[in-house]
């Protein structure tokens, strides 16, 4: 596996990363009987913001994608996709992490939504994050900071 890196998105990355959504969530819409192969892709262009959100590279190469958008008390944890050859790497767990020491520096308290099902809900657990709500489709989770004496 080649070296790996985090760059600012642009307008140019939203296709790319609308891509990578319908493969990296297609396994588990299709359980939830939610997969649509247009509305999946549209609903990250609807949502695309580049200005919260950073391009993974590994050898160069776009492999992935996280926002941090700020909101309300809070930020938003959003569109964290990796290619499914690069998971299991460390590499969503290294980016993970850095995002995460910025939120705990700053106090910020961090949200997301996982689908219900999904594997990356472990992921998040082992990084603090805690069940707040679920319904029939999401799982919705809460991080309080860390304590900079913690």
């Amino acid at each position: 596996m080649g070296e790996w890196r985090t760059r600012p998105a642009s307008e140019a990355d939203v296709e790319a990363v609308a891509e990578l959504r319908a493969v990296v969530l297609r396994a588990d819409l299709e359980r939830l009987g939610r997969y649509d192969e247009a509305r999946v892709r549209q609903r990250l262009r609807d949502g695309f913001a580049p200005a919260h959100t950073w391009v993974i590279e590994v050898s160069g190469a776009f492999a992935g994608c996280v926002a941090l958008r700020p909101a309300a008390g809070a930020h938003w944890l959003e569109h964290f996709y990796l290619g499914p050859h690069l998971q299991g790497h460390g590499i969503g767990t290294a980016v993970l992490r850095g995002l995460l020491e910025r939120c705990d520096r700053d106090g910020i308290l961090v949200r997301l939504n996982v689908l219900r099902g999904s594997p990356a809900r472990r992921l998040y657990e082992r990084h603090g994050f805690t069940l707040e709500t679920e319904d029939p489709v999401d799982v919705f989770m809460v991080r309080e900071p860390a304590s900079a004496a913690g």
